[in-house]
């Protein structure tokens, strides 16, 4: 068996980053042939499969694979590292990182953030992945996670920490009045949302003898928001997002806590949370969160 070097690494976080053959040979600039032939090649002569083909024709990296990916993505940092400290750049921070989070951080909360830290790195590279769904760190789907819970997955292989929360409040559309506010119903999740903290908070307060739910029900808090703007009730929605958007009013103004907590994870792979464009990303993450 041979031992794997840089030139064959970097095919393999290729196929990592791109996904497809086409979008790995776009980042290698060589062509389709040239990364299955590499990737073939590699795999023979090491005696490990560390790419599989799904159905769709998307190239998905095998457990072995991962771990070849990740070990590659350090020797790239540590090469750029060098080369920047051999030519005076050692503080320069370059590369992609992908970041996901619910839509609603994502949207409302990053990307209108984002412009401080492309001007602080102009060589960096950042994805914003909007997703409600818990991508894999531990299979590379996405560098950092920013997440409503402590990860219940990837044991000693990531690594998080609690960098804050999101208040709650509950809030109409700006544009009612006091007295058109005060019977509103509360706009809530369906059925597949029931689970969040947020969801089961209203159907507490209905129980309770507030107002009645609404007629219309949504899956995530981006419609939460729409439908909140649009007169068509009140809802619990994020403090850090809610009080800047001139559309909307806080109904609970007064309350000397808010109606809900949840805590905000940051989360990475173990193997790379030492790259400075990790935690570079993770600072910004940090800051903005908690501003």
């Amino acid at each position: 068996m041979q031992h794997p070097n840089w030139n064959d690494l970097r095919y393999i976080l290729a196929v990592s980053r791109g996904g497809t053959l086409a979008a790995a040979a776009r980042l290698l600039k060589v062509d389709d042939t040239t990364v299955a032939r590499r990737i073939a090649a590699i795999q023979k002569s090491i005696g490990a499969q560390f790419v599989q083909r799904i159905g769709d024709g998307t190239l998905q990296l095998t457990p072995s694979g991962e771990r070849a990916a990740r070990h590659a993505e350090v020797i790239e940092s540590e090469i750029a590292s060098l080369t920047k400290s051999m030519s005076g750049e050692d503080n320069e921070i370059s590369g992609t990182v992908r970041v996901t989070s619910v839509p609603v951080v994502i949207n409302r909360i990053l990307i209108p953030a984002a412009k401080r830290i492309l001007s602080r790195h102009p060589r960096l590279q950042m994805e914003l992945i909007a997703d409600s769904r818990d991508l894999s760190l531990t299979r590379r789907e996405t560098d950092i996670a920013l997440r409503l819970a402590r990860p219940k997955t990837g044991g000693s292989k990531v690594t998080a920490r609690r960098v804050g929360s999101l208040e709650y409040g509950v809030y109409a559309a700006a544009t009612l009045s006091a007295r058109e506010s005060e019977n509103l119903p509360w706009v809530t999740y369906d059925d597949s949302m029931a689970h969040l903290p947020q969801s089961q908070s209203i159907r507490s307060i209905v129980a309770g003898g507030g107002n009645s739910t609404a007629a219309m029900l949504v899956n995530d808090t981006e419609g939460m928001f729409e439908a909140v703007i649009a007169g068509l009730g009140q809802s619990l929605l994020p403090c850090i997002v809610a009080d800047a958007d001139t559309r909307l009013k806080k109904l609970d103004a007064k309350r000397s806590s808010p109606v809900l907590t949840r805590d905000l994870w940051l989360i990475t792979h173990s193997e790379i949370k030492s790259l400075g464009r990790i935690q570079a990303v993770m600072k910004w993450i940090e800051e903005t969160v908690t501003k």
